[in-house]
């Protein structure tokens, strides 16, 4: 294999180096194409552009493969506490014993968020978008801790980590229980970190707290699997806001914004209120399979498909026996579910879904669990992104250690050429 790859433009050739990953993925080092041939790439969406050099997160779409420091999603949600994820993405290897007791002792000692906060969160209504109290909130933690992160600092770099680790998910519990009228609760400290979650926003003032394995071990897997997914939209702000040097919170915030989106985190959202409209429309499944089919029809079938995975989403794999399992649990009777159970039947068997390898995917699942257990739909793509919390904090932290250079797209210019400026009483 050559280790070259030559671009040849009019009467001219330009070398560039071949970079070969260690999963075998190829890639054209062209950071001196325009210096040698003034001339720029574009690739609108950046589907074709990577962006850096990464140690996290491979993905394989073509085969269904994703693998966190190169161990497979399966044995992770398998096997592994959703703390554990944590550690490995952001310090590169699985804990041991000792080292993971003493990272959840540090949480702890970190999730007091201070009473403050508390006036920012009342300065919102109730009807205020869940994502954008979110995203408020952890921009405002600055305040609190208005101190720059020395990246060079270990000692620096393992406190701010740990600080936004321990409160995020008080964050994320106040959030809800904001939406849901409740007081706002703390922790337990004598609850393991998705357990402790799982009390923050669900106990009622009036009743001891109970814990649900069922629950907390799907919990514990819905977090796991959204914890990395290489350079999506959102990750990619947070490297991008952080390429500037930007603090450890704005750039999360500047994440949180970023999946708020419906065609990024917001999908699993989009896929809950597509399945209220068709329970309005008196709930037949097949109509709404066959309009997704019709290619002259608005309808979009959310939930299905992916724009990484060209096979079936190994995620889904592992959250729909997780998805069966609360459902079971719970014995819960509701008219929504039962229609995503009925399109999940339907595409996995119709020819059409299965020649195109339109699957339910992860974002299908996760909110089918998040109904059941009582979480209002707006808090869906902060559920997703509390489970991503650690895969931007291990991205920004290896953009800031890799020293990489602020980031700056260039652009293929199509406006106007140079105009005479005409006075306003001439024109």
């Amino acid at each position: 294999m050559s280790d070259k790859a030559l671009l040849q433009y009019q009467d001219k050739t330009f070398e560039f180096p071949v970079i070969q990953g260690s999963e075998n993925e190829l890639a054209i080092d062209i950071k001196t194409l325009r210096a040698q041939s003034g001339m720029i790439t574009i690739d609108p969406g950046f589907k074709n552009t990577g962006s850096c050099e990464s140690a996290i997160t491979f993905l394989d779409g073509e085969k269904g493969i994703l693998r966190y420091r190169g161990y497979s999603i399966e044995d992770l949600a398998e096997k592994a506490t959703f703390l554990e994820v944590v550690y490995l993405l952001i310090f590169r290897e699985l804990p041991k014993a000792d080292a993971l007791a003493a990272f959840q002792k540090d949480i702890v000692a970190e999730s007091h968020v201070d009473e403050e906060m508390k006036k920012i969160l009342d300065g919102f209504p109730k009807s205020a978008h869940p994502m954008g109290v979110l995203a408020s909130l952890t921009s405002a933690l600055i305040s609190f801790n208005p101190n720059s992160v020395n990246a060079s600092s270990d000692k620096e770099m393992y406190a701010a980590i740990v600080r936004i680790v321990a409160k995020f998910p008080v964050l994320v519990a106040w959030t809800m229980r904001k939406k849901k009228g409740l007081p706002l609760d703390y922790g337990d400290d004598s609850l393991g970190y998705v357990e402790n979650i799982h009390k923050m926003m669900f106990k009622k003032p009036s009743q001891e707290y109970t814990k649900n394995k069922v629950i907390i071990d799907a919990l514990n897997k819905l977090l796991i699997l959204h914890a990395d997914h290489e350079q999506n939209c959102s990750t990619s702000t947070v490297r991008i806001v952080g390429s500037s040097h930007a603090g450890l919170f704005a750039s999360l915030s500047a994440g949180i914004s970023a999946l708020w989106g419906p065609l990024h985190g917001g999908a699993n959202q989009a896929v809950l209120e597509m399945l209220e409209a068709i329970e309005a429309d008196g709930g037949d499944t097949k109509k709404y399979m066959a309009k997704a089919k019709d290619k002259n029809d608005p309808f979009r079938l959310m939930g299905f498909g992916h724009r990484v995975y060209k096979n079936f989403d190994p995620r889904a794999k592992i959250i729909k026996k997780a998805a069966d399992e609360v459902l079971n649990d719970l014995g819960i009777d509701d008219p929504i579910l039962a229609i995503a159970k009925g399109l999940e039947k339907e595409a996995l068997e119709d020819p059409y879904f299965v020649e195109r390898k339109l699957y339910p995917n992860v974002d299908f699942y996760s909110g089918i669990i998040y109904r059941a257990l009582g979480i209002p739909t707006e808090m869906f793509t902060v559920m997703f992104a509390l489970g991503r919390l650690p895969g931007w904090i291990a991205q920004w932290k290896e953009m800031r250690e890799n020293n990489e250079p602020i980031g700056r797209p260039r652009q293929v210019y199509i406006g106007e050429n140079f105009r005479d400026f005409v006075p306003v009483e001439n024109r």
